[in-house]
């Protein structure tokens, strides 16, 4: 298949890569801007990457985190992802707190933390959208991005920039940013492993157009991360 990116041979390969541009990225827009904003997101091979930017020297007291989605648990729960970011990066580098910007979860009022985190980009970025320097995002196996699943309310927001999504499949509320405020970064970058993610990541190049399937088909991204197990020979 005639993929529109040089799959990666293996995985740790992919992540120094991710790691060397991202700190190329951050080094380049602080010198012209004095700020980089980036949306973070999950998983387990942006973890690693994570963990590993941790030992890099960047201009720590310039970059802005925010989260791309969120589930619906409390900050110090297993499964937060701001959890997982603090673990891995924000709590062995020097970034203020104002700096980091996680999800105000809470877990018996998910349109109020919606609301809540909407309003915090929303003071932070007075546009019209959140012009973020760099957007990560991966896919899962079901084409879904952030936490824009398939078939669900939030694939049809195009006002707001961050909502509560409920997702059928895990009878459970996620947190996610939309289309419109994802489509306004700069960079978007797309990070894809594992031979799981073959057919969906064949749906999204080569299938019909039905983004309510395959949500990640209306993401344009700036850059393809993905390695060769997730493409189909």
């Amino acid at each position: 298949m005639n993929y529109p990116f040089e799959p990666f041979t293996d995985i740790p390969t992919l992540q120094q890569t991710v790691t060397d541009s991202f700190c190329e990225l951050v080094q380049r827009v602080v010198a012209e801007n004095d700020v980089f904003r980036v949306s973070l997101s999950g998983g387990s091979t942006p973890r690693c990457v994570y963990e590993m930017l941790s030992q890099r020297d960047l201009p720590w007291d310039k970059i802005h985190w925010f989260w791309g989605d969120e589930r619906n648990v409390p900050q110090d729960h297993d499964e937060s992802n701001f959890r997982m970011v603090n673990t891995a990066l924000l709590s062995k580098v020097p970034v203020p707190a104002e700096n980091i910007h996680g999800v105000p979860v809470d877990v018996e009022s998910p349109e109020q933390t919606a609301l809540r985190y909407e309003t915090t980009l929303r003071e932070h970025f007075t546009g019209e959208r959140p012009v973020w320097d760099l957007v990560l995002l991966g896919m899962g196996d079901d084409a879904h991005t952030a936490s824009l699943f398939p078939e669900t309310k939030a694939l049809d927001e195009q006002q707001r920039w961050f909502v509560e999504n409920w997702v059928p499949k895990f009878d459970a509320y996620r947190y996610t940013m939309t289309y419109p405020a994802i489509a306004s970064g700069s960079n978007i970058w797309f990070i894809i492993t594992g031979q799981a993610k073959q057919q969906a990541l064949k749906q999204v190049l080569f299938g019909n157009s039905d983004p309510a399937q395959y949500p990640s088909q209306r993401i344009q991204p700036t850059r393809w991360f993905v390695d060769a197990a997730a493409c189909e020979a």
